[in-house]
């Protein structure tokens, strides 16, 4: 009788105890100030780009030679984007002016940036650029990062009303429709997704270009992105995120892979798909450290700057109008807060390029 007695004190105390813990604790997340893209924030980010466009060294080629006549300097090799250290950030650097000058028509010097972008961008420029393409060991040029840019540069033109935007598309047009009849020639051939945090990610190179075939209803091109897109991703489930940023990122494997798929499936299909792929999203107290940066003299340690803001066009690429996924936009603004103050520091190892990617991930900020 008194063993049923003492089982019964201890069950009663058991439950007692359980009923009065109290559920842990869940962590504060600050909330982030958001950022805006002001006329004085758009003339800070206009002279990265112009700082760089017409510098034609230091110069990164990444060029295959078949030979000694194929030594040419960057200018003779690519008249229209030879300066910026490579040929995708000179690329994306007259992507950023040609935003600029859309959204804030009153920017500095804003007709000698259309001058700017017109001679560089002449005919004849561009014809020796897709010229280039032709050459025997060019082939795969800048496949598909600066393919990407390029199509973002051409969405940007199509969709900017103003005179000097239309002598623009028309004179990128030739380069514009090799690099789309690259890539519908490409994506049958490649078997594997690459999904690294670096230029060849194929996720990013897929997203720009829907975003070219969608805005100019282009259907094969995007009939090809999205096929590929749920060949090589569909299934996928539980993408570790821990595992990111590698050292040297600039892009999140994971996230540039959910917003690809944000694109291309339908909204229920895609909330279905990311509780597979990424279920911790959805968690209200979800955080994520922005990429921490060393040493902005660095080349390749100044990239976490670049993942910071390519983290957040993804997030907020994903939480558009999803509601349950909101919150995923203040981590956005705490990645665009850390890395926006620095890029304009005059280290041309950042500055060449981050503009771009501060800009992009600006313009992706909604209410």
């Amino acid at each position: 009788m008194k063993y049923y007695s003492l089982l019964l004190c201890v069950l009663m105390f058991g439950c007692n105890k359980s009923q009065k813990e109290t559920p842990p604790i869940k962590p504060d997340i600050k909330q982030e100030k958001t950022p805006v893209l002001n006329l004085q924030e758009a003339n800070r980010l206009a002279q990265l780009p112009l700082h760089c466009m017409d510098t034609e060294y230091p110069n990164r080629l990444s060029q295959t030679l078949g030979g000694d006549a194929d030594l040419k300097s960057p200018k003779v090799l690519h008249p229209a984007f030879y300066g910026c250290f490579d040929w995708h950030s000179s690329v994306h650097g007259h992507w950023t002016l040609v935003s600029l000058l859309k959204q804030f028509p009153d920017i500095d010097n804003a007709e000698d940036i259309k001058q700017k972008l017109l001679q560089n961008m002449s005919e004849a420029n561009i014809k020796t650029e897709v010229a280039y393409f032709f050459g025997e060991h060019n082939k795969s040029y800048e496949r598909t990062y600066g393919w990407a840019w390029l199509l973002k540069l051409a969405e940007e033109l199509h969709t900017w009303d103003n005179d000097t935007a239309r002598v623009l598309e028309q004179n990128l047009q030739p380069l514009t429709d090799l690099i789309v009849g690259k890539y519908i020639e490409f994506l049958p051939k490649l078997n594997y997704p690459i999904r690294v945090g670096e230029h060849t990610n194929t996720a990013f190179g897929l997203s720009f270009a829907w975003d070219y075939a969608n805005t100019l209803n282009n259907t094969v091109l995007k009939s090809a992105i999205e096929q590929r897109a749920k060949d090589f991703y569909l299934n996928d489930k539980e993408c570790p995120m821990t595992w990111e940023p590698s050292g040297t990122d600039f892009l999140s494997p994971c996230l540039e892979e959910a917003a690809l798929m944000k694109r291309v499936l339908a909204k229920e299909d895609f909330k279905t798909w990311l509780e597979a792929f990424l279920p911790q999203l959805k968690e209200e107290h979800f955080t994520l450290e922005p990429g921490i940066v060393s040493d902005r003299t660095d080349g390749h340690l100044v990239h976490l700057d670049g993942v910071n803001f390519s983290r957040a066009w993804s997030l907020n690429t994903i939480a558009e109008d999803l509601q349950e996924y909101a919150h995923l936009k203040n981590i956005a603004n705490q990645h665009i807060n850390y890395s926006l103050p620095s890029i304009v520091d005059g280290n041309y190892e950042g500055g060449h390029w981050l503009g771009s990617f501060a800009l992009y991930a600006l313009n992706s900020i909604s209410e």
